[in-house]
């Protein structure tokens, strides 16, 4: 049943409905054409699930796969995705998460486990090795993601096992609720938490002793030793900073989202960067597994509002989410927003736009104070704190959003409409597209809703630099300006964002910057396959274009391929006054992604485009 390289070649189905498992076998065919992570993750569940289900349904499925490097020894190999049908936009969902769950998963033998059904009481999934049960949870259900992994562990006599699990936000179906594991690091985005306590399935344990075999390691060694000899500025900053270091150089460029994306520019952004943070609250650095960089935060405050370092600190996204896009320059009561959604299971990015979106509509006078429980101004860290804890527990304002900013809006009536800022019902990122513009254009098309991950962040490929030298083999030419929209520009965010689609398939971690001549080299010495760089990108295609397949078919069209108004209306004020995006060149470079992917001019890939990727079987359907 083992390949003897790379893959486990096992994957793992649990059954909740009828209570059991079983392990299948992809085989060696299926893992060139897909590799892991995102493509098989789409590949199962435009296969297995009927069009038009309801994704809080038991008939929906939840996938949690790792790539062909997680869990082997390679620098940045300890990320791991999780998918399934979306609450939040009823669409493809899927998220992906570091820390040492993925690793685990794959030590234990398994490259993905299957979730089917749903269970009549509270239990979670306990694997070790080859020994999978499924045991009752009666006793955690309602309690904090720490009370659980502490009691977890306790019970099984392990005080390393890895636990993915959601907290209570989770367990009320808030459609923004994120599956953490070890309670700092998070499957965040498209709802996932909320699939799974749909299922009334609370965590996952998983001890494993069984690592993926390489088939030459000592090629592995070499290229985790050159990675960490060349690379010493950048993993200084990162292990000095964190992502953190992020914010006050976008307030510098303009493109800090701020009081829900009305402002590129925050006056209180100094009291909540990276310095204020390391001389203040920082506690200790941690990383995930097979990192040398560790860049995560720690932060610790013991004043008049604690801050439990049990739960990490707070990433960029979520400083600009909880901090200057509600308009708040408090950073211990940012921190504490973090720890709270990180106990209850929320999305902080989520969470903190439709904070924000709740904030512009009180001020503009379409909430009322008694509607929204507390005088919700931009800058009240309170009133943040406060909707945290209804949002999760689906109270007063918080029922409301709980379902999503775009439901929320469809709710509250047609003014609130443009202020809600996401595409597909996925709330936007923190990343500004009238400084990034071909991100827009990414965040249209995301099959997801409004994502960075998988995305262009136009910055970085505005000037000479390594980063752009290192994509050249994949057709990047450039440099170009950040604010462009054309169709040069359009071939780089296709080359650009189906290479990260093609890295969320391996799973790898964005800040190790592997080159693709390296990783056609890494992937080689874990498998002893050679692999093409038309094969990689494939793989990379592949994980776009089964995702679209999937949207199209649950009804989704080019119209849901959209940027909300604010975006094409000028700054008003900062370092980017004046700017935004020209609506007539987003179209035209929407349009030219679309040709340069091979669909057609509403979006819909075309048959000879899937005959190319090897998805003719999709035609058949």
């Amino acid at each position: 049943m083992y390949m003897e390289y790379g893959f486990q070649n096992r994957l793992l189905r649990v059954n909740l409905t009828e209570g059991s498992t079983s392990v299948e076998a992809p085989g060696e065919a299926f893992y060139r054409k897909h590799i892991g992570g995102r493509a098989l993750i789409a590949h199962y569940l435009y296969k297995e699930l009927e069009p038009g289900l309801e994704a809080l349904g038991p008939k929906n499925k939840l996938i949690f796969a790792g790539g062909v490097l997680t869990g082997t020894p390679l620098v940045g190999s300890g990320k791991n995705s999780v998918g399934a049908k979306s609450p939040l936009t009823g669409a493809y969902g899927d998220s992906e998460a570091g820390g040492f769950f993925g690793a685990e998963l794959r030590r234990a033998g398994y490259d993905a486990i299957i979730i089917e059904g749903k269970s009549d009481h509270p239990v979670y999934i306990s694997i070790v090795d080859d020994q999978v049960e499924i045991r009752d949870a009666s006793h955690l259900w309602g309690q904090s993601t720490g009370f659980v992994q502490d009691a977890i562990r306790k019970e099984q006599s392990e005080p390393y096992m890895r636990v993915a699990q959601i907290g209570v936000a989770g367990e009320n179906l808030v459609k923004f609720a994120c599956i953490t594991n070890d309670l700092k690091h998070f499957y965040g985005r498209s709802g996932m938490g909320a699939v799974m306590g749909s299922k009334m399935l609370r965590a996952i344990a998983v001890k494993g002793s069984r690592p993926p075999k390489i088939a030459k390691p000592e090629v592995l060694q070499e290229l985790n030793k050159f990675m960490t000899q060349n690379w010493p500025t950048m993993a200084a900053s990162l292990h000095e900073n964190g992502t953190s270091a992020t914010l006050l150089a976008l307030n510098a460029a303009g493109g800090l989202p701020t009081r829900n994306f009305q402002e590129g520019h925050f006056e209180g952004a100094e009291n909540i960067g990276a310095p204020q943070m390391n001389a203040t609250i920082l506690k200790s650095r941690e990383g995930c597994f097979a990192c040398p960089i560790r860049c995560k935060r720690v932060v610790e405050a013991n004043g008049p509002v604690y801050v439990d370092p049990a739960y990490g600190g707070p990433e960029y996204e979520t400083l600009a989410a909880l901090g200057s896009n509600c308009g708040i320059d408090d950073l211990v009561r940012v921190a504490k927003g973090n720890e709270m959604c990180n106990s209850l299971g929320l999305d902080t990015i989520s969470t903190g736009v439709a904070i924000s979106f709740a904030m512009e509509c009180y001020e503009k006078g379409y909430l009322s104070q008694e509607q929204a429980g507390c005088e919700l101004k931009f800058g009240n860290a309170e009133a943040m704190l406060f909707l945290i804890s209804q949002i999760a527990n689906r109270q007063g304002l918080g029922q409301l959003l709980a379902e999503g900013t775009r439901a929320a809006s469809q709710e509250l009536g047609v003014k609130t409409h443009d202020l809600a800022m996401e595409v597909k019902g996925q709330e936007l990122p923190m990343h500004e597209p009238r400084l990034k513009a071909a991100l827009g254009v990414g965040y249209a098309v995301s099959p997801t809703g409004a994502d960075h991950c998988h995305n262009i962040h136009d910055t970085i490929f505005a000037q000479p630099s390594s980063s752009l030298e290192a994509v050249r083999p994949l057709g990047v030419t450039g440099p170009l300006p950040a604010d462009e929209l054309s169709t040069d520009k359009a071939r780089m965010l296709v080359a650009i964002s189906t290479w990260r689609h093609f890295t969320n398939c391996t799973v790898t971690c964005y800040f190790v910057p592997w080159t693709p001549e390296q990783m056609q080299a890494i992937i080689q010495a874990v498998t002893g396959w050679n692999f093409s760089m038309l094969e990689l990108m494939d793989v990379g295609k592949r994980a776009v274009t089964l995702p679209r397949l999937f949207n199209l078919r649950e009804g989704l069209t080019g119209k849901d391929d959209y940027l909300k108004p604010r975006f094409f209306e000028p700054f008003k004020s900062g370092p980017l006054a004046g700017k935004a995006l020209n609506r007539e060149q987003f179209g035209a470079t929407l349009q030219d992604y679309y040709g340069i992917m091979g669909w057609d001019d509403q979006g819909r890939p075309l048959s000879g485009t899937l005959k190319a990727l090897g998805l003719e079987w999709v035609l058949k359907e």
